[in-house]
């Protein structure tokens, strides 16, 4: 069997972890406000992660993950790569060297 890696456009940003809720929502039949409340952040919180407006936290990932199974993991990971996607392109780092060990 061969073996595929996957292969991702550097100059892609990675979804936000809003995005991937926003699709997982309306799979689970339950509406935004009710979801809200058994996580237990306000409905307008999870209305600016849905809407991108506002990155998952670890307290938020804790909670996300125990509702839906997968671990909190998964929401910190996706949000950190979406974070450090914008950071490399947005931090300027022209006058900083890069060492290397004696």
């Amino acid at each position: 069997m061969k073996e595929y890696s996957a292969q991702r456009n550097p100059d892609r940003c990675p979804s936000h972890s809003g995005a991937l809720l926003a699709e997982l929502i309306p799979a689970t039949g339950h509406s935004k406000t009710e979801i809200a409340r058994l996580l237990g952040i306000s409905r307008q919180h999870l209305y600016d992660i849905v809407g991108q407006r506002k990155p998952v936290t670890p307290t938020v990932a804790v909670r996300l993950g125990k509702l839906f199974g997968d671990g909190a993991g998964v929401w910190m990971r996706m949000q950190a790569s979406y974070n450090t996607w914008h950071a490399e392109r947005e931090v300027d780092t022209s006058d900083i060297p890069t060492l290397t060990a004696a």
